[in-house]
Formats: structure tokens, C-alpha cells, sequence
């Protein structure tokens, strides 16, 4: 795209219109924040048990002690060698922020179908230090609409609160978000699913601000540009960053 070049003058006065922009948009999505929170909350009737890192855990105990989770529907089959590169990019970048909201009452926990082996194999890989859990011994995932089997797929799958052709991938992306009740009642209060969990991700944040965005082919997305964090050329300009702990 070509730009003009303006003088300083012009360009704060079009900064200033592209603000007031930006501040009605900072309203409507303060306004949809409410709606969600407003939604209504369906209670949670199964007894879940995943496999954990340290053996089986329920749902319940997921929360940590806290009254809210949310839970990342992290796309791995239990046939996957890796993690898909999608979710990987996401969870890049939840064990800093996991530090500062776990302590305002709100457990995140990733749960996928792959058994706990490959989960913990592939975490450490990563670096990653947030719970992974394993639903592969129950029906968690295609409650929530998340995995499908192969004649779910060929009469085409429920996603994203619609009916949806084959998606032609077994596991498919989300994120949920529970609330247990002082009484140990559990309900799930929201789930998104495709672009609406972009707004946990604080790279594209500042990819958005930057002139070139996200710098994809039109029509293209993440899968066009973005490998695992270990997967990269070494250009000889990336800083090494910290691992978490085993």
C-alpha cells in the first residue's frame, strides 16, 4: 500500500479522527464485554475426570481453589505427534499473563484428547508451565463441540453455535469459561471459538499496530507465517528466551 507523507500538522490531525474511531470501538466492545458476562448459565451435570501430569483430576479440581476457569480447547488428536501450530502461538503467551490473573480468582488450564504422555512431551518442548489435561478417557471435547468423529464429519459438524460443512480435521480450536458456586455447583458461563479467541492474543495486538499489520497474503491467516517458537530460522536476530520449568 502506498502511503501519503504529510507534514507533522496533518498527520496528529489524522491521528485525532482515526481516535475517535478507535474510542467508539473501545466503548461497543466495553458494551459486549457486559453482554457476554450477562449471558445466561448452564450448569454443569457430568462428572469429568481428565488424566493430569500427576494422575486423574475432575473438573472441580481444575479450578484450583479458584471460583473461576477457562478452559482452552487445545487442538492435539490423540494420533498427533504435535500440537497443532495455531494453539501453540496462543499458549506462547499465556504462562505471563496466568501470573498476574490467577491471582484475581481465575485458573486456565489447556485440555486436549492426545494422552498425557504427548501432552507433557510436547509442554516441555514448548516450555510451556500452565496445567495440560488429557480428555481423552471421556466425552469433554465433543460436548463442547470441539472434536468430531468421522460420521459426525460427514453429515457435517456443530461449531461455533451453527451447523458447519466437514472441516475436513477431527479437532477444531475454543476456549470456555466455568464458575463454581460456593455449594461446588459448576456451570459454564461462555465459550468462543475460531477468530473470537483472537483477543488473547497480545502479539497480534502489536502486529495490528505496526505498518504492516500481519503482514498475511489477503485472505490468508496465522497458518501462512506462523511455525511453533522452536521451528523458526535462526536469523541471527531473535533474543533466546527463558524456558519454564519441567
Amino acid at each position: 500500500m502506498k502511503h501519503e507523507i504529510v507534514s507533522q500538522a496533518e498527520w496528529i490531525e489524522a491521528s485525532r479522527a482515526l481516535l475517535a474511531e478507535e474510542k467508539a470501538w473501545t466503548r461497543e466492545r466495553d458494551r459486549l464485554t457486559e453482554k457476554r458476562r450477562a449471558l445466561p448459565w448452564v450448569r454443569i451435570e457430568k462428572d469429568y475426570v481428565f488424566e493430569g501430569r500427576h494422575g486423574p483430576v475432575t473438573l472441580a479440581e481444575l479450578f484450583d481453589g479458584r471460583s473461576q476457569l477457562i478452559i482452552y480447547h487445545f487442538m492435539f488428536g490423540p494420533d498427533w505427534n504435535e500440537g497443532c501450530t495455531g494453539c501453540s502461538f496462543l499458549s506462547d503467551q499465556v504462562d505471563g499473563a496466568r501470573r498476574h490473573f490467577e491471582h484475581n480468582d481465575l485458573s486456565w488450564v489447556a485440555v486436549s484428547r492426545a494422552p498425557i504422555e504427548k501432552l507433557e512431551a510436547y509442554r516441555r518442548r514448548m516450555g510451556w508451565d500452565f496445567d495440560w489435561v488429557s480428555s481423552g478417557g471421556n466425552t469433554f471435547n465433543h460436548d463442547f463441540h470441539v472434536s468430531f468423529t468421522e460420521e459426525e464429519r460427514r453429515n457435517g459438524v456443530f461449531y461455533n453455535f451453527q451447523q458447519q460443512p466437514d472441516p475436513e480435521i477431527g479437532e477444531l480450536p475454543g476456549a470456555s469459561a466455568f464458575l463454581r458456586d460456593e455449594d461446588g455447583a459448576i456451570y459454564h458461563t461462555y465459550s468462543s471459538y475460531a477468530r473470537g479467541n483472537e483477543t488473547t492474543l497480545p502479539a497480534y495486538g502489536w502486529l495490528d499496530m505496526a505498518p504492516k499489520g500481519r503482514n498475511e497474503p489477503e485472505g490468508g491467516n496465522l497458518g501462512d507465517w506462523v511455525k511453533r517458537h522452536d521451528s523458526y530460522p535462526d536469523d541471527g536476530r531473535t533474543r533466546a528466551v527463558a524456558t519454564a520449568r519441567a
